[in-house]
């Protein structure tokens, strides 16, 4: 998952929590009610970065997490 933008990203379906770590930053976020299928289509995006501020930037509320907190996978 190259993206110049994103670092890494993972999905809570239970919550349908988006957390997204930036770089180069390292900050972390976590976008609140977030479809599986949005998800999806960010999976297959050819540019995460793009996607992302296309689809999911303004389009969810968020909250900022320390930019310490490790990404947990479900």
């Amino acid at each position: 998952m190259p993206s110049s933008v994103i670092a890494d990203y993972t999905y809570d379906d239970e919550s349908e929590t988006l957390f997204v770590r930036f770089r180069p930053s390292g900050r972390l976020y976590a976008y609140l009610e977030v479809l599986l299928e949005t998800v999806a289509a960010l999976d297959a995006a050819t540019s995460k970065g793009r996607y992302f501020n296309a689809r999911i930037r303004d389009a969810f509320a968020f909250v900022a997490i320390e930019p310490s907190d490790p990404i947990s996978r479900p």
